[in-house]
């Protein structure tokens, strides 16, 4: 029998907590019968094309944190077992915002990889718990550059008036968070019981009390449904890319892993 590889140990030991209990106002008025997490990418609801990643990459133990119509999302993926899997779900009885869910989880003894219920990425979810590890930090956000361009003409002035920059449509660069974090367990001291409380406040705390909060930057693909254009961009998209999307995990990204 082979010995299991460094990765796949780690996987299996790190519980995966996702956020699946918005109520999707973006999307409405079809999230007003379907719960975001359930909304078709192809023919998959995208949830279920996260938990068929989850489950080839080697992760078993999953948490669903739900709340709008979360009767609907229980009903469709139960117990887990048809993807290899063991759910569990956390009911949010009142809204608790995207970071709220984690103090009613159980104390996990290993850092947890939180993940919004409606992206769709090509990402090696073991490859940002990894960096976690080896980089030592307390919280780890998953990245990704991004280009928007200004559909104006950006003007910069002196408190005077005067002008000193003219651009016309110009392009911004930035680092976006993509919905995917890697909290070590004493995330959990920094967020209040049963109040909603959000993931940049969450950060803002940790930084004001200087913890460790890296930065995971990926050129993976990655795509937030969570807005009516993108969501019809992620539909384009997934016939090229569903076969890396869904590909088979290859676990030589786990040579040289350390935990």
């Amino acid at each position: 029998m082979n010995k299991p590889s460094p990765m796949t140990i780690l996987c299996e030991q790190t519980p995966v907590v996702i956020l699946a209990g918005g109520k999707g106002t973006r999307l409405m008025p079809y999230t007003t019968a379907l719960p975001k997490p359930l909304m078709p990418i192809g023919e998959y609801p995208i949830l279920d094309i996260l938990l068929k990643q989850l489950a080839t990459q080697g992760f078993r133990k999953i948490t669903l944190a739900v709340g709008h119509l979360a009767g609907l999302i229980q009903a469709y993926f139960k117990d887990g077992h048809d993807w290899g899997l063991e759910i569990e779900y956390a009911y949010e009885t009142s809204p608790l915002g995207t970071a709220g869910p984690i103090a009613k989880l159980p104390r996990y003894e290993r850092a947890m990889l939180v993940l919004n219920g409606d992206l769709l990425t090509s990402l090696d979810f073991a490859r940002i718990v990894r960096f976690h590890y080896e980089n030592t930090a307390v919280a780890t956000i998953g990245t990704k550059r991004r280009t928007e361009t200004v559909h104006f003409g950006v003007v910069e002035k002196q408190p005077n008036g005067q002008i000193v920059e003219y651009r016309e449509k110009p392009n911004l660069d930035y680092l976006v968070s993509m919905g995917i974090y890697v909290f070590s367990p004493v995330v959990r001291e920094y967020i209040p019981r049963a109040q909603k409380f959000d993931f940049p406040e969450l950060v803002k705390r940790l930084l004001a009390n200087d913890k460790r909060v890296l930065a995971y930057e990926t050129e993976a693909y990655w795509m937030d449904i969570g807005r009516p254009d993108d969501y019809e961009q992620a539909n384009l998209d997934f016939p090229n890319m569903q076969k890396l999307l869904l590909k088979p995990h290859v676990e030589s990204a786990a040579v040289g892993a350390r935990v």
